[in-house]
């Protein structure tokens, strides 16, 4: 396991900045090339890169709901969520490649998101899937990384033997 207080690698922040990156300049791209609730058919029936904006938390939940301070509140639970993140990493995310990637992915999607948030009141997502009536949220690539990190993270602790409590 990670030792308390333990620090990222210099490959990991190196991912950390590349996936904060490219997830700024993604929605920079769609901010510019498509027009709000513009969309553009990639794949005829199944994905479309779609300009929205999430208001709310994850998986637009409160982006339907208004009061004030709104903003404020989505960044500060964001800021919390961010901390929980860091800290759970540091004391429970083991030496495996794996939990490290999926730390460090979740980290830099967390960051990329947060940066709208507290930037702009809201989070540019674009990614657009759907089969015909249904439609999946729309997302970014930070949302992507965030998911695909929890998925590592949850592959970790399902190893066998890799967060048994240590005797001494």
């Amino acid at each position: 396991m990670l030792s308390r207080g333990a620090s990222l690698g210099p490959a990991s922040l190196f991912v950390i900045l590349v996936l904060v990156i490219v997830d700024q300049v993604t929605k920079w791209l769609v901010v510019r090339a498509i027009p709000l609730h513009g969309n553009v058919e990639v794949i005829p029936g199944l994905l479309s890169i779609t300009h929205v904006r999430n208001t709310g938390a994850a998986f637009g939940l409160l982006n339907a709901v208004d009061f004030p301070y709104k903003a404020t509140v989505v960044v500060l639970l964001a800021v919390v969520a961010l901390v929980a993140i860091a800290l759970y990493g540091g004391r429970f995310v083991s030496d495996s490649a794996i939990g490290r990637g999926g730390f460090t992915l979740v980290l830099g999607g967390a960051i990329g998101n947060l940066i709208d948030r507290a930037s702009q009141g809201y989070v540019v997502d674009f990614v657009d899937v759907y089969w015909r009536d249904w439609h999946f949220w729309a997302f970014n690539v930070a949302d992507a990384s965030i998911t695909v990190g929890a998925c590592l993270l949850i592959l970790d602790m399902l190893i066998p033997g890799r967060h048994a409590p240590h005797a001494g």
